[in-house]
């Protein structure tokens, strides 16, 4: 796969994963507690404004926005596998969306290095 088309879907995949963080607040599950889905949701709004940056002329400043917010999102969800009391399909879940953010990471982060700049002769 070209390095622009990994990129390409890099980015929509990141830009779902940021959606739906930003509307999980809005399906009132009982699930995680509310301030770990704010911070969810807003490190959704912060993966979206990476997708922003990013989408048109693939900016280092998005790459980074994306793989920032995408890692602290999955930060969020490693306690599920550690509290009792969370059902086994939030553990599911939260691994689907972990390797998810892996994935994103991983197609995201070639857009980190220097492009070559053209030397007058």
């Amino acid at each position: 796969m070209k390095r622009s088309m990994s990129l390409t879907v890099g980015l929509v995949l990141s830009g779902l994963l940021g959606l739906a963080d930003l509307v999980s607040p809005l399906l009132g599950t009982d699930g995680p507690p509310v301030a770990v889905v704010v911070t969810g949701a807003v490190l959704g709004l912060g993966t979206i404004v990476g997708v922003g940056l990013g989408w048109p002329n693939r900016t280092r400043a998005g790459a980074v926005t994306i793989i920032v917010t995408r890692l602290l999102s999955a930060l969020t969800a490693v306690p599920a596998f550690f509290v009792a009391t969370a059902p086994s399909e939030a553990k599911v879940m939260a691994g689907v969306g972990i390797v998810l953010t892996l994935l994103c990471v991983a197609l995201v982060a070639p857009a980190l290095r220097a492009r070559p700049v053209a030397v007058p002769a």
